[in-house]
């Protein structure tokens, strides 16, 4: 096996690991084999290619799109000296998607107990086979840093110069090491209080959590701001300490500005010794975590679900037929149960849940808004964002090599199959999602509005067959999460073009027609009805 030129560089930090009591040699050696099977295996994270060829670089070439991202970097990084903002900025976006892959793709890997099994049964120390999963960790997350932040940090260092660039290196590596120890610490308390399929779940939650924290405070770091005569002006709270990003861009203001007040002296300080604090915390929690870690191996006992008659009605209307109600019920379980799938749509739910309050409050900040009157109840369709991914993601599977049951099944077609896993996901995930916000939106604009939310509710259901079609009828739960691929994602994307069509239309037939609400709900009744109809008709089974 050929060296790594990550691991030649990690040898320059070897007495670091040493003094921190770790086995060196043996972390490096763990880390070498995770390396190498990460070149023969995909990363699901990064939606490689399928092809064998692509597979060794996979990691890196999926790296374009965070470079696309660090674009948006430019302005904040490359010009300007007022660095506190800037910075914030910056280091607020940057936290954002480092912690938003972190979450979503990497708690696998701080969560995996094979290393336990197969490891632990070796005079191989806890604390070093914990630390090669750190760096394993750390080492892809750097890459993608280097993604994010390449372009910018050039731009940066010929405008800005050395010092800017040397400042922002180093605390690029410390927000880096504080996220993941961060993380880390997290899923260490909640493996302490909780275990089995709760714990499980417990952990899907706390990572919805975390991506809806990381959504809001990017808000909150906003409004910290203010414009007073067209400059940008820092409005100081108590509650500002809190506020991450801040810790990173005051050192800017120190060094750069000349700026030794005591909120900037107090973030430096909060900057260098928090990362450091938390790496050492992890550090020694580490036998904690090992032992407790062993709870995820463990089943708790699940509660059988009672027989509830006006459940059972109302899944006789919305699904005809047996077959169709067997897999509306098999499809709700997969989503229930299977983490892969939790992990990579249920954070997307609390974005769903947040950005509509986000864009709503965000055009009201500076004016005074009559909710009486007020078409902004509209940015409800926002909540419609899940919608492609997660019926991308109904297609997928880590146990899809059990598809070939569906062989076995005397079926004439997969229709029942299709239609019952599609309004699974409408019932079980996206309407309780809508009726939730409704509530709110009524609460707030009033109880004039339902017939638009009827308007929403239809419109959700046809947007999603749109989707369907759009993406590939394929049978769900049957392909593996590594052949997402990068077209996937793209049609994802240009799905969000029909489903601004029709919030676009919406606004038109109520702004420019009388009773143009009633007929737009009639219309879409229609166009869903028979898009449905022709979106599933029986086929033969392949």
């Amino acid at each position: 096996m050929t060296d790594f030129k990550t691991l030649q560089l990690l040898d320059k930090f070897r007495i670091v690991f040493v003094r921190m009591g770790i086995d060196y040699e043996m972390m490096r050696k763990i880390l070498h084999i995770k390396l190498t099977m990460d070149e023969r295996k995909v990363p699901t994270l990064f939606n490689q290619a399928r092809k064998k060829d692509d597979q060794k670089y996979g990691y890196i070439k999926s790296l374009w799109i965070y470079t696309l991202f660090g674009l948006v970097l430019i302005p904040f990084m490359g010009f300007g000296q007022n660095f506190l903002f800037q910075m914030s900025i910056s280091f607020a976006m940057i936290i954002f998607l480092i912690m938003t892959s972190l979450i979503s793709d990497f708690s696998s890997v701080l969560l995996d107990v094979r290393d336990r099994s197969i490891l632990s049964t070796k005079p191989i120390a806890a604390r070093t086979i914990n630390a090669a999963k750190f760096m394993h960790i750390f080492i892809y997350l750097t890459y993608l840093t280097i993604a994010l932040t390449a372009i910018p940090l050039l731009v940066g260092l010929f405008n800005q110069g050395i010092t800017f660039f040397i400042l922002t290196v180093l605390e690029l590596i410390l927000i880096n090491l504080f996220i993941v120890a961060l993380t880390a610490i997290l899923y260490i308390i909640i493996l302490r209080f909780f275990d089995g399929e709760k714990l499980k779940d417990v952990i899907n939650y706390v990572q919805i959590g975390l991506s809806l924290m990381l959504m809001i405070g990017y808000q909150v770091l906003i409004r910290s701001f203010e414009f007073v005569n067209f400059d940008m002006v820092v409005a100081f709270h108590w509650w500002s300490i809190f506020l991450i990003p801040m810790w990173f861009a005051a050192p800017y203001e120190l060094l750069l500005n000349g700026d030794k007040s005591l909120f900037t002296v107090l973030y430096c300080i909060f900057a260098i010794v928090i990362p450091i604090l938390s790496i050492w915390l992890y550090v020694k929690l580490i036998p904690t975590f090992e032992r407790n870690l062993q709870k995820l191996l463990s089943t708790s006992k699940s509660k059988k679900e009672k027989n509830n008659r006006l459940k059972a009605l109302l899944l006789k209307i919305i699904c005809r037929t047996n077959e169709e109600r067997a897999f509306y019920r098999f499809a709700s379980l997969m989503m229930k149960q299977e983490r892969e799938f939790k992990l990579k749509v249920y954070p997307s739910l609390g974005f769903s849940f947040i950005i509509p309050f986000i864009f709503m409050f965000t055009f009201s900040r500076h004016e005074n808004v009559d909710y009486s009157v007020s078409m902004g109840y509209l940015n409800i369709y926002f909540s419609m964002l899940i919608i492609p991914s997660a019926v991308l993601m109904l297609r997928h599977s880590e146990k899809y090599k059990a598809a070939w049951i569906y062989k076995v099944f005397p079926l004439k077609d997969y229709t029942d199959l299709k239609k019952g896993s599609l309004k699974a996901f409408l019932i079980k995930l996206y309407i309780p999602l809508y009726i939730f916000l409704s509530i709110i939106f009524c609460f707030i604009y009033g109880t004039r509005i339902i017939p638009d939310l009827l308007i929403v509710l239809v419109a959700s259901c046809m947007y999603t067959v749109i989707c369907y079609i759009s993406i590939g009828s394929k049978i769900p739960f049957t392909k593996p999460y590594n052949e997402i691929g990068d077209a996937q994602g793209w049609k994802s994307l240009i799905l969000f073009i029909p489903l601004g069509a029709l919030a676009g239309l919406h606004y038109f037939m109520i702004a420019s027609i009388s009773y143009g609400s009633i007929i737009y709900l009639i219309g879409l009744v229609f166009t869903n009805f028979i898009l449905w109809k022709l979106a599933f008709k029986r086929t033969k089974t392949a």
